[in-house]
Protein backbone atom coordinates (compact mmCIF):
# COMPACT_ATOMS: atom_id res chain seq x y z
CA UNK A 1 0.00 0.00 0.00
CA UNK A 2 1.37 3.46 -0.63
CA UNK A 3 -0.32 6.10 1.95
CA UNK A 4 2.82 8.52 1.56
CA UNK A 5 1.76 12.15 2.23
CA UNK A 6 2.36 14.88 -0.83
CA UNK A 7 5.77 16.17 -1.25
CA UNK A 8 4.89 19.13 -0.13
CA UNK A 9 3.58 17.87 3.47
CA UNK A 10 6.24 15.50 3.83
CA UNK A 11 8.81 18.38 3.69
CA UNK A 12 7.45 21.06 5.93
CA UNK A 13 7.24 18.22 8.28
CA UNK A 14 10.95 17.78 7.22
CA UNK A 15 12.03 21.88 7.96
CA UNK A 16 9.99 21.31 11.45
CA UNK A 17 11.45 17.90 12.38
CA UNK A 18 15.16 19.31 11.43
CA UNK A 19 14.43 22.34 13.97
CA UNK A 20 13.04 19.58 16.92
CA UNK A 21 15.46 16.65 16.44
CA UNK A 22 19.02 15.72 15.97
CA UNK A 23 20.15 18.11 18.43
CA UNK A 24 21.38 17.05 22.13
CA UNK A 25 19.92 19.53 24.67
CA UNK A 26 22.54 21.00 26.92
CA UNK A 27 21.38 19.22 30.23
CA UNK A 28 22.15 15.96 28.34
CA UNK A 29 25.83 16.67 28.86
CA UNK A 30 25.64 15.91 32.37
CA UNK A 31 23.86 12.52 31.76
CA UNK A 32 26.11 9.25 30.89
CA UNK A 33 26.33 8.16 27.76
CA UNK A 34 23.22 5.22 26.49
CA UNK A 35 23.96 2.11 27.19
CA UNK A 36 23.26 -0.77 24.59
CA UNK A 37 22.76 -3.94 24.56
CA UNK A 38 25.44 -6.56 24.09
CA UNK A 39 24.43 -8.21 21.24
CA UNK A 40 21.50 -7.74 18.67
CA UNK A 41 21.32 -10.07 15.96
CA UNK A 42 20.31 -7.43 12.72
CA UNK A 43 19.02 -10.22 10.63
CA UNK A 44 16.39 -11.48 13.59
CA UNK A 45 15.30 -7.56 14.57
CA UNK A 46 13.81 -7.25 10.84
CA UNK A 47 10.30 -7.21 10.24
CA UNK A 48 7.51 -5.48 11.70
CA UNK A 49 7.72 -3.90 15.04
CA UNK A 50 4.13 -2.09 16.85
CA UNK A 51 5.04 1.23 19.55
CA UNK A 52 3.50 0.86 22.11
CA UNK A 53 5.03 3.58 24.02
CA UNK A 54 6.68 6.99 23.32
CA UNK A 55 8.29 9.97 24.64
CA UNK A 56 7.15 11.60 21.58
CA UNK A 57 9.02 13.42 18.85
CA UNK A 58 6.57 16.30 17.89
CA UNK A 59 4.84 14.25 14.58
CA UNK A 60 3.94 11.46 17.40
CA UNK A 61 2.11 13.11 19.81
CA UNK A 62 -1.34 12.19 18.92
CA UNK A 63 -0.72 9.37 16.77
CA UNK A 64 -2.01 6.12 16.57
CA UNK A 65 -1.38 2.35 15.16
CA UNK A 66 2.42 3.31 14.95
CA UNK A 67 4.20 0.54 12.73
CA UNK A 68 8.01 0.33 11.90
CA UNK A 69 9.00 -2.36 9.36
CA UNK A 70 12.93 -2.99 8.70
CA UNK A 71 14.26 -4.49 6.07
CA UNK A 72 18.06 -5.44 5.57
CA UNK A 73 19.68 -4.19 2.76
CA UNK A 74 21.99 -5.81 0.19
CA UNK A 75 25.51 -3.96 1.30
CA UNK A 76 26.62 -4.57 -2.41
CA UNK A 77 24.13 -2.62 -4.01
CA UNK A 78 22.95 -0.20 -1.05
CA UNK A 79 25.08 3.30 0.51
CA UNK A 80 22.68 2.20 3.83
CA UNK A 81 22.61 -1.06 5.38
CA UNK A 82 18.46 -0.70 6.53
CA UNK A 83 15.20 0.51 4.97
CA UNK A 84 12.48 1.92 7.76
CA UNK A 85 9.14 2.34 7.01
CA UNK A 86 7.45 4.33 9.69
CA UNK A 87 3.46 4.83 9.37
CA UNK A 88 1.40 5.65 11.75
CA UNK A 89 -2.53 7.71 11.86
CA UNK A 90 -1.90 11.06 13.22
CA UNK A 91 -4.67 11.23 15.97
CA UNK A 92 -5.76 9.19 18.58
CA UNK A 93 -8.43 7.48 16.88
CA UNK A 94 -7.16 5.29 14.27
CA UNK A 95 -10.49 4.33 13.12
CA UNK A 96 -12.09 7.48 12.62
CA UNK A 97 -12.06 7.72 8.26
CA UNK A 98 -10.56 11.45 9.11
CA UNK A 99 -7.20 10.29 10.62
CA UNK A 100 -5.08 10.11 8.15
CA UNK A 101 -1.83 7.85 7.39
CA UNK A 102 1.46 9.39 7.55
CA UNK A 103 4.48 8.28 6.46
CA UNK A 104 8.26 8.87 7.50
CA UNK A 105 10.56 6.38 5.51
CA UNK A 106 14.08 6.56 7.00
CA UNK A 107 17.49 5.05 6.07
CA UNK A 108 19.53 3.09 8.79
CA UNK A 109 23.02 2.69 9.51
CA UNK A 110 24.74 0.20 11.68
CA UNK A 111 27.45 0.87 13.06
CA UNK A 112 30.44 -1.43 14.16
CA UNK A 113 29.61 -5.00 12.84
CA UNK A 114 26.70 -4.89 10.31
CA UNK A 115 25.13 -8.48 11.63
CA UNK A 116 25.28 -7.49 15.18
CA UNK A 117 25.04 -4.60 17.21
CA UNK A 118 22.88 -2.26 18.90
CA UNK A 119 24.31 0.98 18.04
CA UNK A 120 22.62 2.08 14.83
CA UNK A 121 22.17 5.44 13.08
CA UNK A 122 19.04 6.78 11.42
CA UNK A 123 17.89 9.76 8.80
CA UNK A 124 14.76 10.48 8.27
CA UNK A 125 15.37 13.15 5.98
CA UNK A 126 19.23 14.48 4.27
CA UNK A 127 21.43 15.98 5.94
CA UNK A 128 20.21 14.51 9.25
CA UNK A 129 21.52 11.47 10.47
CA UNK A 130 20.67 11.20 14.68
CA UNK A 131 21.86 8.11 17.18
CA UNK A 132 19.45 5.31 17.30
CA UNK A 133 20.52 2.77 20.17
CA UNK A 134 18.90 -0.38 21.15
CA UNK A 135 19.22 -0.22 24.63
CA UNK A 136 16.45 -2.91 26.05
CA UNK A 137 15.97 -6.16 23.68
CA UNK A 138 14.03 -9.22 24.35
CA UNK A 139 17.53 -11.81 23.72
CA UNK A 140 15.43 -14.57 23.57
CA UNK A 141 12.40 -14.01 21.35
CA UNK A 142 13.01 -10.44 19.87
CA UNK A 143 9.64 -10.10 21.51
CA UNK A 144 10.34 -6.42 22.08
CA UNK A 145 12.61 -3.41 22.18
CA UNK A 146 13.48 -0.11 23.22
CA UNK A 147 15.28 2.32 21.02
CA UNK A 148 16.73 5.00 23.10
CA UNK A 149 17.85 9.28 22.17
CA UNK A 150 21.15 10.31 23.82
CA UNK A 151 19.48 13.04 25.26
CA UNK A 152 16.52 11.27 26.51
CA UNK A 153 14.24 13.68 25.15
CA UNK A 154 12.64 10.95 23.05
CA UNK A 155 12.51 6.93 23.84
CA UNK A 156 10.54 4.23 21.39
CA UNK A 157 9.01 0.82 23.03
CA UNK A 158 8.67 -1.58 20.34
CA UNK A 159 6.39 -5.03 20.53
CA UNK A 160 6.17 -7.79 17.83
CA UNK A 161 2.46 -7.49 18.53
CA UNK A 162 -0.01 -4.87 18.76
CA UNK A 163 -0.22 -5.11 22.70
CA UNK A 164 2.56 -5.55 25.56
CA UNK A 165 1.74 -7.79 29.14
CA UNK A 166 1.70 -4.75 31.50
CA UNK A 167 4.29 -6.32 33.40
CA UNK A 168 6.45 -6.21 31.00
CA UNK A 169 6.20 -2.34 30.03
CA UNK A 170 6.54 -1.54 33.20
CA UNK A 171 9.53 -3.21 33.62
CA UNK A 172 10.79 -1.60 30.74
CA UNK A 173 9.56 2.11 32.85
CA UNK A 174 11.68 0.73 35.33
CA UNK A 175 14.58 0.32 33.10
CA UNK A 176 14.40 2.67 31.87
CA UNK A 177 14.59 5.06 34.79
CA UNK A 178 17.46 3.30 36.64
CA UNK A 179 19.39 1.87 34.15
CA UNK A 180 19.10 4.74 31.24
CA UNK A 181 18.67 7.49 33.28
CA UNK A 182 15.46 8.53 31.37
CA UNK A 183 12.64 10.93 32.94
CA UNK A 184 9.36 9.46 31.94
CA UNK A 185 7.21 12.51 31.86
CA UNK A 186 5.67 13.13 28.41
CA UNK A 187 5.65 9.21 28.23
CA UNK A 188 2.75 8.24 26.21
CA UNK A 189 0.76 4.68 25.23
CA UNK A 190 0.77 4.73 21.94
CA UNK A 191 -3.35 3.84 20.94
CA UNK A 192 -3.33 0.51 18.76
CA UNK A 193 -6.72 -0.48 17.47
CA UNK A 194 -7.07 -2.70 14.88
CA UNK A 195 -9.75 -4.38 12.75
CA UNK A 196 -10.11 -6.56 9.66
CA UNK A 197 -10.25 -3.42 7.15
CA UNK A 198 -7.40 -1.42 8.77
CA UNK A 199 -5.33 -4.81 8.54
CA UNK A 200 -5.93 -4.87 4.95
CA UNK A 201 -5.60 -0.88 4.58
CA UNK A 202 -2.72 -0.91 5.84
CA UNK A 203 -0.41 -4.08 4.08
CA UNK A 204 -0.27 -6.04 6.93
CA UNK A 205 -0.60 -9.99 7.00
CA UNK A 206 -2.40 -12.25 9.03
CA UNK A 207 1.08 -13.03 10.36
CA UNK A 208 2.29 -9.58 10.94
CA UNK A 209 -1.00 -8.95 12.80
CA UNK A 210 -3.03 -12.13 13.63
CA UNK A 211 -6.69 -12.45 14.19
CA UNK A 212 -6.63 -12.59 17.80
CA UNK A 213 -5.17 -8.97 18.07
CA UNK A 214 -8.79 -7.92 15.57
CA UNK A 215 -11.07 -6.27 17.20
Amino acid sequence: TNHKPDQTTRESDGQQKNSKMGNSSSAALALPPLKTIATCDTVRFMGTWYVIGVKPTYLETTCSNAVEKYTLLDEKTSKHDIDIDFKYRKYENPLDENNKVKSLPQKGWVQGNRLQSGDWKVSPFWPVKMGYPIIELDEKDYSYAVVGYESRSYVWILSRTPTMDEGVYEKLKTKLVEDHQYDLDGLRKVPQIWTADERISRGLTSEELPDSFLN
